[in-house]
């Protein structure tokens, strides 16, 4: 296993990168243990507080005030699994601050081209491969300078970015 980079070590990232930071969403679950219980909450109707989701917004607002991008597609199965559906309930939330998320239906063609992994990209030089255990909980990211797999990163950004469909466009697919 490659050394990881983890919890505050990670989120310097986000305030680290200098113009982009893009990613690729391929999992139907992502275990985030600050995320558990407003995810069960969620679950059981319960909507109404966001405070556990404040400290990534604001860092977010803060950032992307500064002039940097960021960028992610989701992709996304039909029909969303519970996590993808609550992950849809709080992207106005990411949207409000700044971020650009967009959705790549897991059936459109392109996918089987894209990797099978979650990565950020910043600054398009940097790789940041996330690593998950056998539960599907978030264990870090490995990073690479690597020109080869940041170059296999830009590609696949490149070609899921062109097919994405923005959040609005996505959630009228849902309501035809």
């Amino acid at each position: 296993m490659p050394d990881l980079v983890s919890g505050e070590a990670f989120n310097e990232l986000f305030r680290a990168y200098r113009y982009t930071a893009w990613r690729l969403e391929t999992r139907s679950f992502y275990g985030v243990l600050e995320e558990n219980e407003p995810f069960q909450r969620w679950l059981a109707g319960d909507d109404s507080d966001i405070e556990w989701f404040r400290p990534w917004l604001s860092m977010m607002r803060d950032e992307l005030a500064t002039g940097k991008r960021m960028e992610r597609v989701r992709v996304i199965d039909d029909p969303p699994s519970d996590y993808l559906r609550w992950e849809l309930w709080g992207t106005p939330y990411n949207l409000g601050v700044g971020e650009d998320i967009r959705y790549l239906p897991r059936k459109h063609s392109v996918v089987d081209s894209l990797p099978d992994e979650d990565f950020w990209v910043f600054d398009s030089r940097t790789v940041a491969r996330l690593h998950f255990d056998e539960d599907g909980n978030v264990l870090g990211a490995a990073l690479s300078e690597d020109p080869a797999e940041v170059v296999r990163a830009l590609q696949a950004r490149d070609a899921a970015w062109h097919h994405a469909l923005t959040f609005t466009e996505y959630m009228a697919t849902r309501s035809a």
